[in-house]
């Protein structure tokens, strides 16, 4: 992610989350925070007219705070006409390949009780329910599900090739 992004991203979050950050914070994300590692997922559009030009289009972002040797996954957003088609899916799944770029041995994440979908998602990629934190999400004052995947060893990544390669052979069929 890149400051020009910041304002698609501004938009999928506004459709995404009860109360969505603000341009100020996710520009000191950006630029000021060493912790903080976030991506985009675009879709490339070939412009009217010109065939070899092309557009980009930000359909999701995520993102991640390395605290010590933990991954802690901060964010995951897909723009609401592009879900449904594994996109939240991969930008965990490539998180998780990040995670084996820094000396991590644990991922974790906060999620909505109500998140019954990405609850779901998490637990596909071997997220355990580790705790709750009661009344943590301020806007709704709803609880948070702590999940933790651990350990990060060969094992697991091999359990993420194999989900990668289950995940692009899915989207050859359906295209």
């Amino acid at each position: 992610m890149q400051l020009t992004d910041v304002a698609a991203v501004l938009a999928i979050d506004a459709l995404s989350f009860p109360t969505p950050m603000k341009e100020s914070l996710w520009r000191h994300e950006l630029t000021e925070n060493k912790l903080a590692h976030y991506q985009v997922l675009e879709k490339r559009l070939t412009a009217e007219g010109a065939e070899d030009a092309e557009k980009r289009s930000i359909i999701g972002f995520s993102g991640y705070w390395l605290l010590g040797d933990e991954v802690h996954v901060s964010t995951i957003a897909i723009h609401p006409e592009q879900r449904g088609k594994q996109l939240g899916e991969f930008l965990l799944l490539n998180m998780l390949f990040l995670a084996y770029s820094h000396p991590a041995c644990l991922v974790t994440l906060e999620v909505r009780q109500s998140n019954i979908i990405a609850q779901q998602l998490y637990a596909k990629y071997n997220f355990a329910v580790v705790g709750e934190r009661p009344r943590y999400y301020k806007d709704t004052g709803e609880d948070a599900i702590l999940m933790t995947a651990a350990p990060l060893n060969g094992r697991y990544h091999q359990f993420l090739i194999a989900q990668k390669q289950t995940l692009l052979t899915q989207w050859q069929t359906e295209a």
